[in-house]
């Protein structure tokens, strides 16, 4: 029983043992009043003579609702007394009832289960013991009873309903306010009669205040916004001035601007009416990105964009001038990762995948797939409405997104539109960097907002909702202790955000989600309460904004448009380890070494132009890589050999050594020096190691690629380097049936081993690897990366591959290695690449001396159309691995499709270029699917003898 239930009104001289006493943090204690959320409380479970609404029957909710309608009729007396009662008053009481059983259902279902396990519950079915719990908690002592035991519970409940009855009253009182110019504003000068409907939206902030969509009688709807609107008024002004040097007319959200809050007229989505209109909706969007990339716009996903017609709307203007925080570690460091932060992709326009447990959405401006399983787990009721109730985490679906357009009753797909964007993006960027002294100076357009409130997004929001998710759990509500090991868990988070903790607690513990402001002139932050922490930021969000127009140009323009393309291509499709397409009836071409060489020349200077670099020297590239080997993403170029940084240079150095010009191994030495702190990193983490994985896309392929560079740039520095790897892949832990294959495990581990010579710890290895592959072929076991039994790359086929390099020294290996070609499901070899089609399978089964018609197979590779793509992986220039193998070995009938082959290679690129092998063949830097892959496939095609196999991971030809 709480203290005021018999005692009457509340007291203001509550001693610190009071029942509310155990919801304060220990900067509260020190206070003898109760808090007003404990006085809310103790009114509400004060006697009351009204009797709550039955519940319909099967409404859970609503029959929760009734343990806890004290409170409702506490927020009544308060709406009454403010003059409000009727619809919406029922409407609102109703919102706060459900919000309230969200925040106690964890509660009390423990309680309810608690109750079934004594015997407690009456009723012959689970729904009637559900309902007998419900009702023995009707009315105020009983609810005063279980918020004695929960007291952090009754806190939660009490600033709910305090807040949400002050922020629906001061909504109320500015509607009123402000109806007069609301009508000249946004309703055209007439009166659209009554408000009818509240629907509040969002997060709540500062108080419980949020977004809401009013409606009228006469249906016309309204969006309130309880923060300032100057920057979207400002934005609408520079939208306007766009729309002048480009007349594309973009629309713009009418609002009426008042002091800390604001009105929006309601965009409602609507369909195209033909193709044509879907083709300018995406030229208008391509502008409206030029826009929002100069301003430095983020947080543009897709619940803040409305499609109407041929018309992308913004409806939610608050992050313009957006502060980049680099986080701590080596990706500060990064030049690749610093331009991506400022760059196009920051605006979480282009799309965006999220990656979680139940898949990967996307949350973007261009995507918002509706009806897709979040990537995390949402929070679900089984058998709900029954006393066997319980918690469960599912997939939950994504919501109705209305920011693409329709056509046909379809929503349309960005990726099919990239031209429209394209051109759009050019558009708006011209007439911004052509006119930027416009917008620049202390009389230009974005000196208005230099006052602005601009909202810091510090953190990812869904981190403080799952934190006050979780701080529902019964075990956080007993005492202030307990949620506050919760809620604690930010200062642990990042180091460099520290300083905004205790603002972030202090807003949750109201139960709000933390705001956070800046304005663009200052680097001083604001936080909820408007408490100023001073000197947070590097530098004044105006400053870099203006820097970045000043900077306006050729180079960062065909940046920014290879980064609009490649995050197209990242929308989610199946991704197929096969070259789909071929170039049929395409004429030979000149192969000599010497136009072999040229064009593995202009590839390495595309390559050179596409570096990011910074004065301390520090180079990488920003390029496509695959997430989870079913969904791509535009990253910075991680260490791997495969699609990183380390293949790039061991390219470069490569073509180099050949020509002899100095760049190339420069470049090659400034992109791996990040090369020595990633390894002391892995070495301090074991945990993270272990997922990089010995195999070829991990520590086996950097201790290649660092054995080859040692030899290629002379630099025996890097032998220290080489070491370090080499002894860091030796701590992995040893379980074959986890990691045996070539790309990701022991295979591709035992293949690397053998290519570095004069190693002692490397042949430890490698013996180490043979036998557990021998172990995981003689019991049929590749675990699950092997799930398909087949190719090279994640197949038995590599597995055998590396087994028959190995046993040159043993039967026994040779056996285990026959046995995995024997394993392999051979007919379903997908295509003719290397990584799962026919060149991998070739190679495995010759070099393991298993039976090969090499007349049969030399025909068809020799007499097949040129693939598309030209990539190592499973494109062109890996189908041709087996016939440089085999020609090595002295086969003329080899060496003959070789030269063809290599013939037809140079002409696909002389009519098409040199085609990747990602998504849309997006130029990309990478050696298995990008760029460098092709480059060095040419080089090998012309220098054999001196150029080993990358994907063989040989250290010398024929090795």
């Amino acid at each position: 029983m709480l203290n005021s239930v018999t005692a009457g009104p509340p007291r203001t001289d509550q001693r610190t043992d009071a029942w509310w006493s155990a919801a304060l943090r220990p900067d509260e204690r020190s206070s003898i009043t109760a808090p007003p959320w404990a006085q809310y409380i103790e009114r509400g479970t004060a006697a009351h003579p009204s009797t709550p609404p039955a519940a319909a029957d099967g409404d859970w909710r609503q029959a929760m609702m009734r343990c806890l309608h004290p409170l409702l009729t506490v927020a009544r007396e308060d709406l009454t007394a403010a003059g409000h009662t009727g619809v919406l008053t029922e409407q609102f009481l109703n919102r706060l009832g459900l919000q309230l059983v969200k925040q106690a259902s964890r509660t009390l279902v423990l309680e309810l289960a608690r109750a079934r396990d004594r015997g407690d519950l009456v009723g012959a079915t689970p729904a009637l013991r559900f309902q007998n719990f419900t009702h023995r908690l009707v009315g105020g002592s009983e609810l005063a009873e279980l918020l004695a035991a929960y007291p952090v519970l009754a806190r939660v409940l009490g600033e709910s309903c305090r807040q949400s009855v002050e922020a629906h009253l001061e909504l109320l009182a500015r509607l009123a306010e402000d109806r007069e110019s609301l009508t000249k504003a946004l309703f055209n000068g007439q009166d659209p009669g009554p408000l009818t409907s509240i629907e509040t939206t969002g997060d709540t902030h500062a108080g419980g205040r949020c977004t809401a969509i009013l409606t009228f009688a006469d249906g016309t709807h309204l969006v309130y916004k309880p923060r300032s609107l100057d920057l979207h008024g400002h934005f609408n002004e520079l939208v306007d001035w766009l729309n002048t040097k480009t007349g594309l007319d973009l629309r713009t959200v009418h609002l009426l601007n008042r002091p800390g809050y604001g009105w929006l007229e309601y965009i409602t989505g609507a369909p195209c009416p033909d193709a044509a209109s879907v083709r300018r909706f995406y030229h208008r969007q391509g502008a409206l990105l030029a826009l929002l990339y100069v301003l430095d716009g983020t947080d543009m996903h897709y619940e803040n964009l409305i499609a109407v017609g041929e018309q992308p709307v913004l409806v939610d203007i608050e992050t313009l001038f957006h502060p980049s925080l680099l986080p701590p570690g080596a990706l500060s460091r990064d030049p690749a990762f610093r331009t991506l932060l400022s760059s196009v992709y920051r605006t979480a326009m282009l799309p965006l995948l999220v990656v979680g447990k139940h898949g990967v959405a996307d949350m973007s401006g261009f995507g918002g797939d509706a009806g897709k399983s979040t990537p995390a787990d949402v929070i679900e009721w089984a058998d709900a409405g029954f006393d066997t109730m319980h918690l469960v985490r599912q997939a939950g679906t994504t919501r109705e997104a209305h920011n693409r357009p329709r056509f046909d009753g379809v929503a349309v797909e960005p990726r099919d539109h990239e031209i429209a964007v394209l051109t759009g993006f050019r558009a708006g960027y011209e007439a911004i960097s052509g006119h930027r002294e416009e917008l620049l100076g202390p009389r230009g357009l974005l000196a208005r907002c230099v006052a602005d409130q601009v909202r810091f997004v510090p953190r990812n929001t869904s981190l403080y909702t799952r934190l006050l998710d979780e701080a529902t759990h019964p075990d956080a509500l007993r005492d202030a202790s307990d949620q506050s090991q919760l809620l604690d868990l930010l200062w642990e988070a990042d180091d460099t955000l520290k300083i905004l903790v205790p603002h972030e607690l202090r807003d949750l513990w109201a139960g709000d989600v933390p705001l956070f402001t800046v304005r663009p002139n200052s680097t001083d932050v604001w936080a909820a309460d408007d408490t100023r922490i001073p000197g947070m930021l590097a530098t004044e969000g105006l400053r870099v904004v203006e820097e970045k127009i000043a900077a306006l140009g050729d180079v960062d323009a065909h940046r920014q448009r290879w980064l609009i393309s490649a995050s197209l291509a990242t929308r989610p499709e199946p991704v197929l380890h096969v070259s789909t397409a071929s170039r049929p009836g395409l004429g030979v071409a000149d192969a000599s070494q010497e136009r072999l060489l040229a064009v593995a020349t202009d590839i390495a200077d595309e390559i050179v132009a596409q570096v990011i670099s910074d004065r301390d020297g520090a180079a990488n590239w920003l390029g496509l890589e695959l997430l989870d080997d079913s969904h791509w993403a535009v990253r910075p170029m991680g260490a791997g050999l495969t699609n990183g940084y380390t293949g790039t240079a061991l390219f470069l150095a490569q073509i180099g050594a050949l020509t002899g010009e100095g760049k190339y191994f420069e470049l090659a030495r400034d992109a791996i020096r990040p090369i020595p702190r990633l390894l002391e990193g892995l070495a301090s983490d074991l945990g993270s190691a272990q997922l990089v994985g010995p195999g070829l896309h991990g520590l086996g392929g950097i201790s290649y690629a660092l054995n080859r560079l040692t030899m290629l740039l002379g630099d025996t520095e890097l032998t220290g380097w080489l070491l370090s790897s080499v002894e860091l892949t030796g701590q992995l832990a040893s379980e074959s049936t986890e990691f045996p294959t070539y790309a990701e495990g022991a295979a591709g581990g035992l293949a690397a081993m053998c290519s570095i010579d004069n190693l002692p710890q490397a042949a430890r290895l490698a013996k180490r690897y043979a036998d557990e592959l021998v172990l995981a072929v003689e019991q049929g076991v590749v675990g699950d990366r092997c799930a398909a039994d087949h190719g090279f790359a994640r197949g038995y086929l590599g597995i055998a591959w590396a087994l028959g390099r190995y046993g040159l020294t043993g039967d026994r290996y040779l056996d285990a290695a026959r046995t995995a070609t024997d394993l392999d499901q051979s007919g379903r070899a997908a295509g003719d690449g290397w990584c799962s089609g026919a060149a991998g399978a070739a190679l495995a089964r010759i070099a393991t001396g298993v039976q090969v018609n090499l007349d049969s197979y030399l025909k068809s590779a020799t007499e097949r159309p040129v693939l598309a793509d030209l990539s190592l992986c499973h494109g062109e220039l890996g189908a041709v691995e087996p016939l440089t193998w085999l020609a090595e070995c002295d086969l003329p009938a080899a060496e003959a499709a070789r030269l063809r082959r290599a013939r037809l290679a140079v002409a696909a690129v002389q009519q098409y270029g040199p085609q990747c092998g990602t998504p849309r063949a997006v130029p990309s830097p990478g050696l298995l699917t990008g760029l460098a892959g092709i480059g060095y496939g040419f080089l090998r095609l012309a220098f054999p003898e001196r150029v080993p196999s990358v994907l063989l991971l040989a250290s010398t030809t024929g090795g």
